[in-house]
C-alpha cells in the first residue's frame, strides 16, 4: 500500500503563500506604478497646506505682525518662516527693481528677523537716496497710528507714509525697459 503525503504548502494558492511568507512576496511593476502614483497624487494634494507660497499668504502673515501687507513686491514665489526664531526668507522669482518713495532693489532672496511691528537684520533690499544705494538694515512700525513706516538705511532712518506700502509694488527685472522708464522717470523729477 502506497502513502499518499501531500505537504501543506502545495495546497495553498499562490497568493495565500505569499501572504504567509512575505519573504518570498513578488511586486508586479504595475502594482509599483500604482502606489506610486497615489504617493505622488497625496503630495501634491498637501504640498499647499505645507508650504505657504502666495503673495496673499505674505500679505496676511506681515499684516498680522502689525506691518503693512505691500512690503514685498508682487512677484514673491515663496517663504518660510520659522516660528522659534522669527526667522523669514522670502524667495522671489527674479531680482526686481520696485518703488517706494525712491527706488528699490530686492534680491532673489530676502531674509530678516521678523517680529510683531518690524523686520530686523535685513538682508537683500537697497534703497536709492541721492544717487547712492545703501542697504536697508531693518523695517519698523513703532506707532501704527502715525501712519509711518520707519526704514533704517545704517546712516539714518528714513520714515515712509504707510500708505505706500498698502498694495505689493510692480517689480521689474534689472536692465527691462519697464525698469529704465521709471529710472529716467526719477531722474526727470530730480532735475525739476
Amino acid at each position: 500500500m502506497l502513502k499518499k503525503t501531500t505537504h501543506f504548502s502545495t495546497l495553498l494558492t499562490k497568493t495565500e503563500h505569499q501572504t504567509l511568507n512575505p519573504s518570498k512576496t513578488q511586486i508586479s511593476p504595475s502594482h509599483v506604478k500604482k502606489e506610486n502614483m497615489s504617493m505622488l497624487l497625496l503630495l501634491l494634494l498637501l504640498v499647499p497646506f505645507i508650504t505657504p507660497s502666495s503673495q496673499s499668504s505674505i500679505r496676511n502673515l506681515l499684516e498680522a505682525r502689525g506691518l503693512p501687507g505691500g512690503l514685498f513686491p508682487d512677484n514673491v514665489e515663496s517663504y518660510s518662516l520659522d516660528d522659534k526664531t522669527g526667522e523669514l526668507e522670502v524667495q522671489l522669482q527674479n531680482p526686481c527693481f520696485a518703488r517706494f518713495e525712491n527706488r528699490v532693489y530686492f534680491d532673489r532672496v530676502i531674509k530678516a528677523n521678523l517680529s510683531y511691528g518690524g523686520l530686523v537684520g535685513l538682508e537683500g533690499l537697497t534703497q536709492e537716496e541721492l544717487f547712492l544705494w545703501l542697504p536697508v538694515k531693518g523695517i519698523a512700525v513703532n506707532d501704527p497710528s502715525s501712519g509711518l513706516v520707519l526704514f533704517d538705511i545704517g546712516v539714518a532712518h528714513k520714515q515712509i507714509s504707510r500708505s505706500l506700502f498698502e498694495d505689493p509694488p510692480v517689480c521689474y527685472p534689472p536692465g527691462s525697459i519697464m525698469e529704465k522708464l521709471e529710472k529716467s522717470k526719477m531722474d526727470i523729477q530730480l532735475k525739476r
